[in-house]
């Protein structure tokens, strides 16, 4: 029972990042998730400091602040001249030391470290349960279904109105569309969703879970919606078969599942070029004939 929760938390962080890193693919916006993977860890400590418990929902809440307050700086500071990489490196350096510091100044004897934070231990999943409606699973499972039903619900109620502010926001603004809303609505989840994947994966690896299944189904999608699908296939393919080659070597559950997802990638863009090259001399040969 304890390795089907972990396997099924691997699973859910899989699908749940695998659909909300699609719209990060396609509105260029890999690197801001990389931000928010970081200063979540400010919205935690903070959520912690005021609130003097644990408890997942205030965590959740302080990592919402902490996405919207990063994309907020972030385009403050790039909307006043600043490249866009430079404000995000600013911004998430800074919100990330700062958690950093605070930790260390009024959390040092609370089980909240840097190291878990970062690297996650899925391991330690089944260990933690909340029993909700006399229904018992690990804390983890709960707030990834929890974040995977926000992510879901985001998507169908503002799937045109995302899709249309991902290709042409200039349009979008002038036929009344709320631009700027669905942006910080979009970071916010993003923002749960890496809250959430932290005691599996961790906040730096929950990155390669978010653009690497997306990237991965960008090559081979023809349409947004196929998109979607493959990135929760390849997703939670590589959380799945990570966890079992981790098991059969003995090493990193998580850094085994970024690995994964690496691998699937780097397979599926050589596969890609070899179709690719194929058509390529098919129809040379077809126009020479």
């Amino acid at each position: 029972m304890i390795e089907f929760w972990v396997v099924f938390t691997g699973l859910l962080v899989g699908v749940t990042c695998g659909i909300a890193g699609v719209f990060l693919i396609l509105r260029r916006m890999s690197m801001i998730a990389d931000a928010i993977s970081h200063t979540v860890l400010f919205g935690i400590v903070m959520a912690y400091l005021i609130t003097q418990t644990l408890n997942g929902f205030w965590m959740l809440v302080g990592a919402a602040f902490a996405g919207i307050l990063t994309a907020y700086l972030v385009q403050l500071l790039h909307s006043s001249g600043i490249q866009e990489d430079a404000a995000i490196g600013v911004v998430f350096t800074s919100l990330f030391a700062a958690g950093v510091l605070l930790i260390t100044l009024f959390a040092g004897n609370v089980h909240l470290d840097v190291e878990h934070v970062l690297m996650g231990e899925i391991a330690f999943v089944p260990w933690d349960k909340w029993t909700l409606l006399g229904l018992a699973m690990p804390k983890a499972v709960w707030m990834l279904l929890l974040v995977l039903v926000i992510n879901i619900a985001f998507l169908l109620l503002f799937f045109k109105e995302m899709k249309l502010a991902t290709f042409d926001p200039v349009y979008a603004a002038t036929i009344g569309i709320p631009v700027v809303f669905l942006h910080y609505g979009f970071m916010t989840s993003i923002s749960f969703t890496t809250v959430a994947a932290f005691d599996s994966v961790g906040a730096i690896l929950v990155v390669a879970m978010l653009i690497g299944p997306a990237a991965t189904s960008y090559l081979i999608s023809k349409t947004i919606k196929q998109m979607f699908v493959y990135s929760m296939l390849f997703g939670a393919a590589a959380s799945v078969i990570g966890y079992y080659l981790a098991k059969f070597w003995d090493t990193s559950i998580a850094g085994m599942m970024a690995t994964t997802v690496g691998f699937i990638f780097i397979v599926t863009f050589i596969c890609q070029k070899i179709v690719e090259r194929r058509k390529k001399v098919l129809v040379h040969k077809l126009e020479t004939s």
